[in-house]
Formats: structure tokens, sequence, C-alpha cells
């Protein structure tokens, strides 16, 4: 596998790159990676953890308990 020595990267960039890194739990190295291939079109691994929290929203307020019900209820 090829290496690759980026210099003179200005640090603005670096940082942002850094906190995406940290924020996708992964390497800078491998946030790189992530990076490049999206900007050529390359279609990135996903995780799971990319699933969490969704459909958070259409929940709140509302339990699993009380939506089973509900479902239930329209049965009759």
């Amino acid at each position: 596998m090829a290496t690759l020595n980026v210099k003179n990267m200005p640090d603005d960039l670096y940082e942002q790159v850094r906190q995406l890194a940290r924020r996708d739990r992964r390497s800078l190295s491998q946030e790189v990676i992530v990076l490049l291939g999206r900007s050529l079109g390359e279609v990135p691994e996903r995780s799971i953890l990319d699933l969490q929290g969704l459909g958070r929203d259409a929940w709140a307020g509302s339990t699993a308990e009380a939506h089973v019900q509900a479902e239930r209820d329209s049965w009759e």
C-alpha cells in the first residue's frame, strides 16, 4: 500500500480534518482517505454508528409501549 506525505498543509485545514476524524471516530489518515475517496466519486464505507440517533425526532414524546398499544388499538 502506498504512503502519502503532505507538506505545508494550512493549519486551519489540518484542524478541520482532525475534527472530522474525531467526530467520525477515525484516525487522521483514515479520514483523509475517506475524504479523497468521496471527492473522487468513490462511495465510502458506512458504519453502523452512522445510524445512531436516526429517527429520534419521530419518537420524541412517545414510548415504544405507547406505539405498540396504538397499533394494537388500530386493529380493532
